[in-house]
């Protein structure tokens, strides 16, 4: 039996369509040690074999293969084949690849791709997703220009999230000043996303302790991980403002003790889940799943147990008591100054990925990295039982001990 001829490698791609993206993702991102011995040549494999698709499909599921392995990075050598690859896809009707090709060409190095993608940010024409994509890039490539352009994207509501936090990367003297004007008038997210971004720089965060101390920023609006964060950034200069942070009880059994005594089987008899619901989403479900939806910071307690009392009430007392490995704070500082805390979502010999409250996914490229430092403390504040009503616990135990989802209260 005469053996079946294998059609070309391109042919197959073509073939295979977006089905192609897995095992490329597995060879371009899963073995890190391998693609940094060998980075330049796996890069024009994947070049290449672009090169030779005719199937837009398949050279969208390549080039999206190719952004997320080189997710964070900037200044990587282009292919010998990039350049006159570009040009011919900067012609395609599919958007999509024209995008994608000119991101790549901005992690290239190519100066013109980030002209561009600075023209798609200030057209006010423009699709708000590319222009948020615009913006992504410019961020993730340090473009030092960007600084001046973020004050006027603070205006734009699709933009003004990722405006904020683009402070936290691109550093500019008067951004404290930019973000706290507006923030009495911000809403409760834009509001986060700048003590969030304040945090991140020493510079920042002495203005931000201003704010707290003239009351431009109410101390009840910081959370107890920022505030962590900002005692380890300024030290006393922040707790002489904020004041001493509330550590756990140091006799954890007797507060658990006492909540047990308050939540009987009569008082959640009479508890609404459904107003538990929306206390879960102010209090947990910025990183937690549950059913589904909130973040995904901390650990998904759909199938947690959670209906069990006495846990919910020892991880909610002393969250820091036993913290997985994959669940430590992570506490990093850049080369230029910024710190970011979060837990390691991903990592490898170019880069690390963290999750953070506001944001699922932060990339540090290691050679931007001056130190890093593992704590055993949670992320979860410490004490938040006791910042709740005696109500709102109560519907908020209720709602834990759900098997499945309700309707939210009005």
């Amino acid at each position: 039996m005469k053996p079946i001829p294998h059609p070309p490698c391109h042919a197959l791609l073509a073939r295979a369509g977006q089905l192609v993206l897995l095992p490329l993702l597995i060879l371009f991102t899963s073995q890190p040690t391998a693609i940094a011995a060998d980075e330049s040549a796996t890069l024009a494999l994947l070049v290449h074999t672009i090169r030779q698709s005719d199937q837009d499909t398949v050279r969208a599921s390549l080039m999206k293969g190719m952004l997320l392995g080189l997710e964070g990075r900037r200044n990587v050598q282009a292919p010998d084949e990039w350049s006159v690859l570009a040009k011919e896809l900067s012609l395609s009707e599919n958007a999509s690849i024209r995008e994608s090709a000119n991101r790549l060409s901005q992690i290239f190095g190519d100066a013109a791709a980030t002209e561009r993608a600075l023209a798609t940010l200030r057209d006010s024409n423009a699709p708000e997703s590319e222009r948020q994509a615009a913006l992504d890039s410019l961020v993730t490539q340090r473009y030092e220009g960007l600084a001046d352009e973020l004050e006027g994207l603070l205006e734009i509501d699709a933009l003004r999230l990722d405006a904020i936090r683009a402070y936290a990367i691109i550093a500019k003297q008067d951004a404290p000043k930019i973000l706290l004007d507006r923030y009495p008038n911000a809403t409760p997210e834009a509001q986060r996303a700048t003590i969030e971004t304040l945090a991140t720089r020493k510079a920042y965060a002495k203005e931000l302790v201003r704010g707290i101390k003239h009351e431009s920023v109410p101390r009840e609006h910081v959370p107890a991980y920022i505030a962590r964060s900002l005692r380890d950034i300024l030290g006393k200069e922040f707790t002489d403002v904020y004041g001493e942070i509330p550590e756990l009880n140091k006799n954890t059994s007797e507060t658990i003790a006492k909540y047990k005594r308050l939540i009987t089987d009569d008082v959640l008899a009479g508890a609404d889940a459904g107003r538990g619901r929306v206390v879960f989403q102010k209090t947990c479900g910025a990183c937690h799943l549950m059913y589904g939806t909130g973040g995904k910071v901390g650990p998904d307690l759909t199938g947690s147990n959670r209906a069990n009392l006495d846990y919910f009430l020892l991880n909610s007392v002393d969250p820091s008591g036993d913290v997985p490995e994959g669940y430590r704070t992570q506490l990093i500082q850049t080369v230029d100054g910024r710190v970011l805390t979060g837990v390691l979502a991903e990592e490898d010999n170019q880069r690390v990925v963290l999750k953070t409250v506001d944001q699922p996914r932060v990339v540090i490229a290691k050679e931007d990295i001056e130190a890093r430092k593992v704590s055993d403390k949670s992320m979860m504040p410490e004490g938040q039982l006791d910042q709740l009503s005696r109500k709102d616990l109560f519907d908020l135990v209720k709602y834990m001990q759900t098997k499945s989802q309700v309707e939210a209260a009005q």
